[in-house]
């Protein structure tokens, strides 16, 4: 039988593992694949004496070195062919702390083949050779505190094929952001929700955090993010969402670092539906609201709007919150001018703004489709402790959070887009 030739690769485990030099791991690839010849070769010649064709190797009881047969000659056995591929793993074989995000697998003089990390459940990660061939990443961050083989394979221009294994575990986080928005699960919402979401540290690393965010529609609507200052992001559609569409906001912020060595606390799924179609317009100037309903049909409201030292803001809110009862005191608002109040029973109330504007009942006015005559809320008329019939408590029942009502021709200015939920004043060019 003919020499059985070198073998074509070294395969290395851990170039980067504890406790073995570059130097060392190289020695015992070539002492391996050197081994497999060698085992290989007693296998094929079987141990017997020579014959006219020679021998690669004596067998196992012929103890000669392999250099020449017991007779008709002598042959040499090739040097083994290093593939001049390198491969390398950005996280060290045995590591214990190895950051979620930026893993990466290259490879050198040579063409990545075939990558396959998975987790300590073998569930495999999905990742992508670049179109160089020379690198692959991970389609999103690894998780926290979990343990990751890796097998990567490439060939030199040769076609000689390389390889690497590699263990090692991604780092428990220690400092955490905290996540909350204001969605409930399963909840119902005006077409004009705004998904607010609150984290309680400052975010550096946004776009880490808003691919970390993604939120799918039952009818395909495209909705973006829009960050306010570092710790607010408010995601909403370019128009206001259709009735009936079905939404789930996808959470996936636990691997992600939103700031340095600071990550997200949550990875969960948050379903909701859009309600039935309901827009308010607020005409100031004409103390009415005009309250539009699916299918065309419209309703005339009076109402009583900022006075001129307290004028109503202008533009497009959102209702953010109902309540049949609260307190309004102008000690907690700001730059109210003329007298103060403070009125413990307010009813059915629904907030526009963070600054305090409100669409309320008002049992103590008469103002109603005359005047302008609030510190910039919008009053309907009531009774005291409310009633059902009333205009304000039939607008209550009937509105949702999310609503959209639009103050216009007030004396007021535009209301900024991160009053409330009042996104919808900016353009979406600028969201």
């Amino acid at each position: 039988m003919k020499p059985v030739q070198a073998a074509e690769a070294a395969i290395v485990r851990g170039a980067a593992g504890a406790g073995r030099t570059g130097r060392t791991a190289r020695t015992a690839a070539v002492a391996l694949a050197m081994g497999g010849v060698l085992l290989f070769t007693a296998a094929c010649n079987d141990g017997g004496s020579g014959g006219s064709g020679g021998s690669a190797a004596a067998g196992a009881s012929g103890g000669a070195s392999g250099a020449a047969g017991s007779s008709g000659g002598s042959t040499t056995q090739a040097a083994p062919k290093a593939s001049a591929a390198v491969l390398t793993v950005s996280a060290k074989d045995g590591a214990t702390d190895v950051q979620p995000g930026g893993f990466t697998v290259t490879v050198a003089s040579g063409k990545l083949t075939s990558v396959e990390l998975k987790d300590k459940n073998d569930k495999a990660v999905a990742g992508t050779i670049a179109a160089d061939g020379l690198s692959w990443k991970p389609s999103a961050p690894l998780a926290v505190g979990m343990a990751y083989t890796v097998n990567a394979q490439a060939k030199d221009d040769a076609g000689l094929p390389a390889a690497i294994s590699s263990g090692f575990t991604t780092l428990s986080p220690a400092k955490k952001v905290a996540t909350n928005d204001n969605i409930a699960d399963n909840g119902t919402y005006g077409v004009g929700m705004i998904v607010s979401v609150a984290f309680s540290k400052p975010v550096k690393n946004k776009d880490a955090v808003l691919k970390g965010i993604t939120v799918e529609a039952s009818d395909g609507t495209v909705v973006k993010g829009h960050w306010f200052g570092s710790q607010r992001l408010d995601i909403r559609p370019a128009e206001y969402w259709k009735p009936g569409t079905k939404v789930t906001v996808k959470y996936r912020l636990k691997s992600v670092e939103v700031s340095p060595g600071v990550y997200g606390d949550v990875d969960r799924d948050e379903p909701f539906t859009i309600g039935r179609y309901q827009v308010s317009t607020v005409d100031a100037a004409k103390h009415v609201m005009t309250v539009a309903s699916g299918g065309g049909a419209t309703k005339s409201i009076p109402i009583t709007a900022g006075n001129d030292q307290n004028p109503s803001w202008n533009g497009t809110m959102v209702i953010s919150g109902k309540e049949k009862v609260t307190r309004m005191n102008s000690a907690t608002v700001a730059n109210v001018k003329g007298d103060e109040y403070d009125v413990p029973d307010v009813p059915h109330a629904m907030r526009l703004t963070t600054t305090g504007t409100y669409v309320h009942g008002n049992y103590w006015g008469n103002a109603f489709g005359k005047s302008n005559a609030s510190h910039g809320c919008i009053g309907l008329k009531d009774v005291k402790g409310g009633s059902e019939s009333s205009s304000a408590g039939t607008f209550f029942n009937s509105s949702l959070v999310g609503d959209v009502v639009k103050i216009v021709n007030s004396k007021g200015r535009t209301v900024s887009p991160d009053n409330g939920l009042s996104g919808w004043t900016l353009p979406w060019s600028n969201w």
